[in-house]
């Protein structure tokens, strides 16, 4: 009896996956950081779909697969095996690839700039091990208003749900199609809200409206963006001031601005405007500034 070759190693490179899988759920776990796939049920559930199309046969790259339907806890964020029981399945497919056999498209959900897998699981593992680059796929596209980018979390996708009630509420996605408001902490869409609102009331004030009258929510919605937020967001990029706050967005440093623009407008009986509250904010809050301060009472505290 001869020994089926190409299986034995299909098995080897099973067990060298699976043993990749545990270590890198150790290291994950020392950075504090999730190995799981996302599932594909909670991002439809937290989501606003507004339909989907079938959009055919496609060559998708498998960096972009980030998730699955259904088997999400069998395989770990970078596709290995978690599971003994894989096994058998796993090696088979290898053992096809590995001998050029023809393999069925899988099938994928696209979301965004991503994908989720509805069927084929085991071979986007398989061919992400042998490290292959794209994968043939039949894709059904859902659509959604908020981008989705390849490096997505369950932390991130919390914030991508905010965002998702947001544009729902505020239809700004379709009254400023090239629109993009994004957090690095929750609650920043509620602000926003809250913004939107009081401009709305003082809106109807400055226009002498009849009481019980208000300003169309899509007026005011286009309002506040154009002569609100867009205002602070081209200081912040002429300026660079995001380089005083790594790790943090746009729309966080403009929900601070604002909050100190307020600030300082009780202080000094008039709004400074967007360009001086956040020289203002920046100068009292950067973290460059701040590092520089503590650094100088460190040295001002070491024996001379």
């Amino acid at each position: 009896m001869f020994e089926d070759i190409p299986l034995q190693q299909a098995r080897l490179a099973f067990r060298d996956a699976h043993r990749q899988a545990l270590v890198s759920g150790i290291l994950d776990l020392l950075r504090r950081e999730s190995s799981n796939l996302i599932s594909f049920e909670e991002v439809r559930a937290r989501l606003n779909v507004r339909g989907q199309h079938a959009r055919g046969l496609m060559t998708v790259p498998i960096a972009h697969i980030v998730g699955s339907e259904g088997r999400y806890d069998d395989f770990d964020r970078r596709f290995l095996p978690r599971k003994e029981g894989l096994k058998q399945r796993w090696s088979s497919l290898q053992r096809a690839m590995e001998l050029d056999t023809p393999l069925p498209a899988i099938e994928l959900y696209k979301i965004s700039d991503v994908y989720f897998v509805r069927d084929g699981n085991h071979r986007v593992s398989v061919a992400r091990q042998r490290g292959q680059i794209d994968i043939d796929a039949d894709v059904t596209e859902l659509l959604v208003d908020v981008p989705l980018e390849p490096d997505l979390s369950v932390r991130d996708l919390m914030l991508k749900e905010e965002y998702s009630d947001f544009l729902e509420w505020t239809e700004l996605h379709r009254l400023r199609p090239n629109e993009r408001i994004e957090f690095s902490e929750a609650g920043g869409y509620l602000d926003l809200v809250r913004h939107i609102n009081a401009h709305r009331y003082y809106m109807g004030l400055e226009q002498k409206l009849p009481q019980g009258e208000q300003i169309p929510r899509d007026d005011a919605v286009a309002h506040w963006y154009d002569t609100v937020y867009v205002p602070v967001a081209d200081v912040i990029r002429t300026q660079q001031l995001l380089r005083h706050f790594p790790g943090r967005t746009e729309a966080d440093l403009y929900r601070w601005i604002m909050e100190h623009r307020w600030y300082l407008r009780e202080e000094l009986g008039h709004d400074p405007g967007p360009a001086e509250a956040a020289r203002h904010y920046v100068d009292r809050y950067s973290q460059r500034d701040v590092l520089h301060q503590l650094a100088g009472m460190l040295t001002r505290l070491l024996p001379e």
